[in-house]
């Protein structure tokens, strides 16, 4: 986990962006325009206020094939995952491999990341993170 050093945002699964993206708005967040993400099935927009960590809202195109789906059955709207920008994705999954992450898929460009290439990463101790290249 030393390749982790920069937090780039945390993602919360949500059943619909317009909904939780309000209560931001209302409290003073700026809302990115929203983006298809056809590689995880997701629609995902980005908050952001001075002073905060960037959120991501994630919320399903359709719920049988969405990623984030379990937590939405036990959870309701949660965070999920933490991202953490790498300067070398392939590198960084292979080391966190060594200490026991599995990838749950290769890394793939991402719409909402400027086409920056991401990966998540599971681990029963630290639970779900995403990478996304420098």
């Amino acid at each position: 986990m030393k390749l982790l050093q920069k937090l780039d945002h945390i993602g919360y699964a949500v059943n619909d962006i317009e909904v939780t993206a309000k209560h931001y708005i209302d409290a003073g967040w700026v809302c990115s325009e929203v983006f298809e993400e056809s590689s995880q099935n997701a629609r995902i927009v980005f908050l952001t206020k001075e002073g905060f960590p960037k959120i991501e809202l994630v919320a399903p195109n359709e719920k049988d094939r969405f990623p984030a789906e379990n937590v939405l059955k036990h959870m309701g709207v949660a965070p999920y995952h933490l991202c953490y920008e790498v300067e070398n994705i392939i590198q960084a999954v292979e080391a966190l491999y060594e200490e026991g992450f599995m990838p749950l898929f290769l890394p793939v460009p991402s719409v909402a990341m400027g086409n920056r290439e991401i990966c998540y990463l599971s681990s029963l101790e630290v639970g779900t993170i995403e990478l996304v290249q420098k």
